[in-house]
């Protein structure tokens, strides 16, 4: 059964530092580069940093050099360091498959983890 979980947000002053991590079921883990996206109020979802299976990574313009994305392929889990923090940060943040799991031809995710950043 397919299954992201993602954890880790919360409220932090701008500066600051959070980590995400999520869990992904195998059948997800194994095959794909997997990513963080996010969706702020308003806005569109859009694809913060990427990571491929062989651990090639990549990073929106507007986190490089803040955020890093790495992986624990023993423990499916993709992470999401996120240092250097600012109030357009604040998102619901997601992981998911690079190009996204669909389901039945739905695209599939999980809950997301909130982060907000007060300045």
């Amino acid at each position: 059964q397919a299954q992201l979980v993602e954890s880790g947000g919360g409220l932090v002053q701008a500066g600051g530092s959070l980590r995400l991590s999520c869990v992904a079921s195998g059948s997800i883990f194994r095959l794909n580069a997997m990513a963080w996206y996010r969706q702020a109020p308003g806005k569109q979802r859009e694809l913060v940093a990427q990571i491929t299976s062989g651990g090639r990574t990549n990073s929106a313009a507007s986190v490089q050099g803040r955020f890093t994305i790495s992986s624990d392929n023993t423990k499916n889990t993709v992470y999401l360091q996120m240092n250097s923090l600012k109030p357009e940060d604040t998102a619901v943040y997601y992981c998911n498959t690079v190009p996204t799991w669909r389901i039945n031809g739905v695209d599939y995710w999980g809950k997301g983890t909130l982060v907000t950043v007060s300045s």
